[in-house]
């Protein structure tokens, strides 16, 4: 894979790779929706529309391809007047413009989504363009290219004067943050520099070499701390928020930077394989022979006539030639992006395409599933046959999380006991783990320790036998009715507070009764009357009390 973006609605992911395919994953079910297989080459960048229904591919094989995400065809091609193979590629966010860059020319390319016509071709970079990025208030370009130099366009005035930045070494990627008034730019020498857009001066600035570098490579004569080629970052973007920075390149390790704080928030580890080249620190000196390294050794046969003897592998190919005998990739990422609702971020690696989030929940991951077993079925021997354990077990299988939350909400509380024990002991860590859930996310707490009881009293033996394997479901129980004895304890205390309050309010009303009736004989003053907080008017007081209460005594009052 070449390169990825999320769909703004965040239920999609569009992936590009070598082979000129195009693909759509569903990111709740993991599956692939639809291929494009337009393009005759490589495919190198892909980026959406602000809407979402079109998205727009670039490729080595000369031409840009806008695509209907809602009838899925290739509905606009663009192309430039000489033939180039197109690296990087950019759009507006108003969907209007598209801009794209390429390794063997050194000007910029613009065309009019609308007309499909090539509006302009900025000049000013004296290296090829590695990258592209849009602000997001959409009046501004920004370029980076190898001549060490990114570039800030205003491509829809009329002078469109460009802003060159200087850096130390060759740019290899352009973020820009969400709210467009911070630039982040990646360079050959493994520096992230964080610049002012309205400014165009930089801010601050971090060294990612030791962070990003590791994982030494079969061929390497160096060690991995030693070896240049994996320590800088090749794909970097911006959170959703602007507050982190995640950054990747030719290693194992994906970076995630607190942009405010220039701090390694956490590091990533791409891959463990051991078949992929790049993913060990350190290599067995006993497997680096004179001939080279003994992994990359043909030992298939001796090759006795000349034309075995050929080296038929393709020069400058990263993946291997394939019809080589041997061929071990290297561990790379290519791409990486956030999801619109910030929870989550992907990575296209050598492996495939990674998904890390926040969200612990797996969308949809069955359990011994076969194809009479659906949510409908499940719920029909939930409702008609009344058989809730049979109905349990098949919610499990299918795993889905709202449907395992009906089905556990419709079993009546004197049945618990029964379902419990006649469940199978191989969904009992599951059930467990999702009751202890719902004990600290419904209010039904006396409903879910019920459950809870029910399931120490009736598998507690398995439960002790296998206590090393469902340590975390145990951990979450015990968790979960903790914070529920928390939060009655609270509420017993705020209640005997009330009830204190509410019995001293009784109190308090039976006193200004009887104080009324002392007034009323002729007894006392107004004063004991207004304070005891009867609702009486001070009108009502004087015309009962007009001839005990003098006038001198109400101007004091007043």
């Amino acid at each position: 894979m070449n390169s990825l973006v999320y769909s703004p609605d965040g239920q999609r992911i569009i992936t590009t790779a070598d082979d000129g395919k195009i693909k759509v994953w569903d990111v709740e079910s993991g599956f692939c929706i639809v291929t494009f297989t337009e393009h005759s080459s490589g495919v190198t960048a892909c980026e959406f529309a602000k809407k979402g229904n079109v998205l727009f591919t670039s490729s080595l094989d000369g031409s840009i391809r806008a695509w209907d995400l809602v009838r899925y065809r290739n509905f606009r091609t663009f192309t430039a007047p000489s033939r180039l193979s197109f690296s990087c590629m950019v759009v507006d966010p108003s969907g209007e413009v598209v801009a794209a860059g390429s390794l063997d020319s050194f000007d910029i390319h613009i065309w009019s989504v609308q007309t499909g016509q090539l509006l302009d071709q900025l000049s000013g970079h004296e290296g090829p363009v590695s990258s592209l990025a849009f602000a997001p208030s959409g009046d501004l370009l920004v370029s980076g290219s190898w001549d060490r130099t990114a570039r800030i366009w205003s491509i829809f005035n009329r002078t469109q004067t460009s802003e060159p930045l200087q850096l130390q070494a060759d740019v290899l990627d352009i973020a820009i943050r969400p709210d467009s008034a911070q630039l982040a730019i990646s360079t050959l020498d493994g520096q992230l520099t964080f610049w002012s857009v309205s400014e165009a001066e930089q801010l601050s600035g971090l060294d990612g070499r030791r962070d990003v570098s590791g994982g030494r490579k079969l061929a390497d004569r160096r060690t991995a701390a030693n070896v240049s080629g994996t320590k800088s970052f090749a794909t970097i973007r911006y959170s959703t928020d602007g507050s982190c920075l995640i950054a990747a390149g030719n290693s194992k390790y994906i970076c995630l930077y607190s942009v405010s704080t220039m701090v390694l928030l956490k590091k990533f580890t791409v891959s463990v394989n051991l078949s992929l080249s790049g993913t060990q620190e350190f290599l067995n000196s006993k497997l680096l022979t004179e001939a080279g390294p003994e992994g990359l050794m043909d030992d298939e046969d001796d090759a006795s006539d000349r034309e075995a003897r050929k080296d038929n592998s393709l020069p400058g190919s990263k993946r291997g030639d394939p019809s080589s005998r041997k061929v071990i990739p290297e561990v790379r990422v290519t791409s990486v992006g956030f999801s619109p609702a910030g929870n989550a971020f992907c990575a296209a690696s050598t492996e495939g395409l990674l998904v890390y989030s926040l969200d612990n929940d797996v969308q949809f991951d069955p359990f011994d599933l076969n194809m009479e077993i659906t949510p409908a079925s499940t719920l029909a021997v939930l409702e008609t046959d009344k058989d809730y354990l049979k109905a349990l077990v098949m919610a499990f299988r299918l795993n889905e999380a709202g449907l395992i939350k009906r089905v556990f909400e419709a079993t009546p509380h004197p049945d618990i006991p029964l379902v419990v024990e006649q469940f199978p002991t191989v969904y009992v860590s599951r059930l467990l783990r999702f009751v202890a859930t719902q004990t600290e996310e419904s209010p039904h707490m006396e409903f879910c320790l019920l459950w809870i009881k029910a399931l120490m009293d009736k598998h507690g033996k398995w439960l002790a036998a296998n206590r090393s394997k469902i340590d975390v479901e145990l951990r979450v129980v015990a968790r979960a009715i903790t914070r529920m004895r928390d939060e009655i304890r609270r509420l017993a205390d705020e209640n005997v507070y009330m009830v204190d309050y509410l019995l001293g309010q009784a109190e308090s009303k039976k006193e200004s009764a009887s104080a009324t009736h002392t007034i009323e004989d002729g007894e006392d003053t107004p004063m004991k009357l207004l304070t005891t907080g009867e609702s009486k008017t001070l009108a009502d007081v004087l015309q009962q009390e007009e001839e005990v209460v003098s006038e001198d005594e109400w101007i004091g009052l007043d």
